[in-house]
């Protein structure tokens, strides 16, 4: 601390309406309108730090990171300036502005951090064309609440001034303490930038078998892995974790320098855009891949010849394979957790452990209270998420070491494991089909008028014939939660089509972009004859899809012939 003390602004501004955020306390939007749009980004982070009870404001320690993507420095710069002025005592912030969501989730439950902020737009493009994204954490590490993100949304429409100190500038790059003397402040703000790995990854070294690992990876007879962190956030985690740590060789990971915008890829890890890495494995040299989205809480997992774990059957497969991490054999199963439009791999497994399974709308702020709570040791969704109660988000390179550790005690490949786990429990056929980018309005009379359709009396029983196959109706609903430890209630969070051969059809409105919207559609079907394990699973689908597009109308109504994205 130097010179006079740094001035504290109020600054007064004009509130916008489409600050609501979309789920988990997150805000997403084209970086333009956060870069070009007078004090949007201000007016949000104030929404957020007022969300917070000024008694539990002054003199706390929050978390802030980031993905790397483009604008993230001087977001990161005005994030830190209104810290200041509105009586956060400490800042935890990774080097040069680096934390994955796991890493940021890992660090406020260990220092009891009040929250934290993580600068993505997870698996969007970056760039500036690209997208930008606040999200907002609470104290237990996990994504904001309904309630939290409902207050922001409040105080954003009716913001009329926010606090900054335009004058204090910090240095993202040197490791250690930095402390600035403020006006009108008693004690002195303190940044605290620290390596972005190294607490996450001592929390691992808790978790698992570090030298099983090891032994797998260096050891004699080594396996093979390549694992693409697709130059988002991941890429230090990859190289300290899995390199130096547990002796890959170097040349085991690619894409890991942070790009401002991901390579111009989509760092999205799935089929349709990782696929250098598919390319990769399909060439037989390597036998386990993974891949990353670019805040590092989502992950693909590839067997060799280009073997494609589904992320509803990693799910399961971790689920039934817990005994191989230490950390289970040590803290128990209590129950596992998953969105209601993941398929139902995972509750036949439970069935088999007999544990419940907690059946939750999609986010992950859904799960985070059943973990508090003690229900819940493992969770996961089928947008590539899965996680446990170590943190109180998805975590990617958790998953991935899981895989690992599998592996290690088992001592088959990644297919020999999914062919056994089929063989046992049976096949779930499994699709996603996204319709993007379709205007609100029209969305939302789609979805209106086919949950009119479907949750209709006289639909029960229907049948549809589709070729050789007739399917009969056996219940539908328009999906509620209600939250098993508060009570609460959240209603319309997709509509479902039960068949009595247990196959099922969901629709769901995603919004996350926030300016346009997505109907997503879900098919799936069980198969338990073996016979039947090596078909594509659109194939098997088939008759669902066209059952789900009759009833909805969806190509007419949109214009559209095929849905955008296929996962």
């Amino acid at each position: 601390m130097e010179g006079s003390p740094i001035p504290v602004l109020t600054v007064p501004t004009a509130p916008y309406e489409d600050q609501r955020p979309t789920g988990g306390g997150g805000l997403r939007r084209p970086t333009g309108l956060f870069e070009g749009q007078r004090n949007y980004l201000p007016n949000f982070i104030q929404s957020v730090l007022s969300s917070i009870d000024l008694r539990d404001r002054q003199g706390c320690t929050m978390v802030v990171g980031s993905d790397g993507r483009y604008f993230s420095r001087t977001a990161t710069e005005i994030v830190v300036q209104m810290a200041a002025a509105n009586g956060i005592g400490r800042l935890i912030i990774g080097q040069n502005g680096i934390l994955s969501t796991p890493a940021v989730s890992c660090i406020i439950r260990k220092i009891k951090a009040a929250g934290g902020i993580i600068l993505t737009a997870s698996h969007c493009p970056g760039g500036p064309g690209g997208e930008f994204g606040v999200k907002f954490n609470v104290a237990n590490g996990g994504p904001a609440p309904d309630v939290v993100s409902d207050k922001i949304y409040q105080i954003s429409k009716t913001i009329e001034e926010y606090a900054i100190c335009p004058d204090l500038r910090i240095d993202l790059s040197r490791l250690g303490r930095q402390e600035f003397d403020l006006e009108n402040k008693f004690k002195p703000f303190r940044v605290e930038i620290v390596d972005p790995v190294d607490i996450y990854l001592n929390l691992l070294r808790t978790i698992f078998d570090f030298n099983a690992i090891k032994s797998l990876l260096a050891g004699p007879g080594q396996l093979k892995i390549r694992v693409d962190a697709m130059h988002g956030v991941m890429g230090p985690y990859v190289r300290k974790v899995l390199c130096d740590e547990l002796g890959a060789p170097a040349n085991s990971a690619i894409n890991c320098v942070p790009l401002e915008d991901f390579g111009g890829q989509h760092p999205d890890p799935n089929l349709t855009y990782a696929t250098t890495l598919l390319e990769a494995m399909k060439g037989g040299e390597y036998g386990f891949g993974a891949a990353f989205d670019a805040d590092g809480d989502r992950y693909m997992i590839l067997g060799q010849n280009g073997f494609f774990v589904s992320p509803s059957d990693s799910l399961a497969i971790i689920a039934a394979n817990l005994s191989c991490i230490p950390y289970f054999r040590q803290m128990g199963v209590r129950g596992f957790g998953r969105s209601m439009p993941t398929s139902m791999a995972l509750d036949r497994v439970a069935k088999s452990m007999k544990v419940p399974v907690y059946e939750t709308p999609a986010g992950w702020r859904f799960f985070s209270n059943l973990m508090d709570s003690g229900r819940c040791s493992l969770c996961g969704e089928e947008s590539f998420g899965t996680g446990s109660d170590h943190l109180r988000e998805k975590d990617g390179l958790w998953a991935v070491l899981v895989w690992l550790s599998i592996i290690a005690a088992r001592k088959q490949s990644v297919e020999e494991i999914v062919r056994d786990h089929w063989a046992k429990f049976g096949r779930h056929y499994y699709c996603r089909f996204d319709y993007e980018g379709l205007e609100p309005k029209a969305t939302y009379y789609i979805m209106r008028d086919l949950e009119a359709v479907v949750t209709d009396k006289s639909f029960i029983g229907q049948q549809f014939a589709v070729g050789s196959h007739v399917y009969s109706v056996a219940k539908t609903d328009s999906f509620e939660y209600v939250d098993p430890v508060d009570g609460t209630v959240t209603k319309k969070q997709g509509l479902r089509i039960i068949f009595s051969d247990a196959s099922r059809l969901i629709f769901r409105l995603s919004s996350s972009s926030g300016m346009r919207a997505t109907i997503r559609l879900y098919a799936e079907s069980y198969e338990r004859d073996p016979s039947g394990h090596d078909q594509e699973p659109q194939a098997v689908l088939s008759p669902l899809i066209a059952i789900a597009l009759k009833i909805s109308q969806i190509h007419e109504r949109t214009g559209r012939r095929g849905p955008t994205v296929i996962t």
